[in-house]
């Protein structure tokens, strides 16, 4: 594919520049760092009566203080909340060209279109599974300074099998947002986009038909619900479809901004 080295390295660079990979990156951190909170309520409900915390509600929600309720904290994350997250670094990489006024400039390159797109999408492939090592990495190293119960290292290979699969779901799935961000020519609309569907994932779920929408079914999978074939299939056909879409709209509409 003609320059997509290239264009990696540029992608990779602006991301580099950028305070959006800091930003999102502390922001995915926090959710270890809540889990260790909850952690510590449930390992001293005394101390935490005593400064004002509910510890019961902390342990309805989280259960005992040990490693695998904690990395089903992050668990949960990935799956339920990576995919507003993923979708906004998505909206970001595709919108900022239009929202900056380097559309017309970037399509001045002598690099095919289809490497454009790919170089974008495997910026965000590879910013994604960044954030989610490190806030992997952050839970490991605050339930260790919890001193939490030891356990068999299949369970942290397991979770981290699970966390890993789940953000590969929700990667699939940001596709559609990189398109609405090149038709509608921004980061804000596709960002709409996802809180549409994040309202519609609850609805849907609430209803019982989660397993045939897209964006329910990382969660789904992360909370152990049984899935059919049929659920993976509408995942991987909505990320081609919104592939497809995409890499039309760079090689064929009007880019006249």
């Amino acid at each position: 594919m003609n320059n997509l080295w290239q264009a990696l390295w540029v992608e990779l660079l602006k991301a580099r520049r950028s305070r959006m990979p800091l930003l999102t990156a502390l922001g995915f951190s926090f959710v270890p760092l809540a889990g260790g909170f909850f952690m510590i309520v449930l390992k001293d409900p005394e101390m935490a009566r005593r400064v004002g915390l509910v510890s019961a509600k902390a342990q309805l929600t989280m259960g005992a203080a040990d490693w695998p309720n904690y990395l089903r904290f992050l668990t949960l994350a990935t799956g339920a909340g990576g995919s507003a997250l993923f979708g906004l670094i998505t909206a970001w990489v595709f919108g900022r060209e239009y929202s900056d006024r380097t559309a017309k400039d970037l399509l001045a390159l002598p690099t095919a279109r289809a490497s454009i797109v790919i170089s974008k999408l495997l910026v965000v492939i590879v910013w994604s599974l960044a954030i989610t090592l490190l806030a992997s990495l952050v839970t490991l190293a605050v339930g260790a300074a919890l001193r939490l119960p030891a356990v068999a290292a299949a369970v942290f290979f397991q979770t981290g099998l699970k966390i890993l699969v789940a953000a590969c779901l929700v990667l699939v799935l940001v596709t559609p947002f990189a398109f609405a961000a090149s038709v509608w020519r921004g980061y804000l609309p596709p960002i709409g986009v996802l809180g549409l569907v994040m309202v519609l994932s609850q609805f849907i779920n609430a209803a019982g038909y989660g397993e045939f929408f897209p964006w329910s079914v990382p969660a789904l999978f992360v909370q152990d619900t049984p899935l059919g074939l049929a659920s993976y299939l509408i995942v991987g056909l909505t990320g081609l479809a919104g592939l497809a879409a995409t890499l039309l709209w760079w090689r064929s509409a009007d880019q006249n901004r």
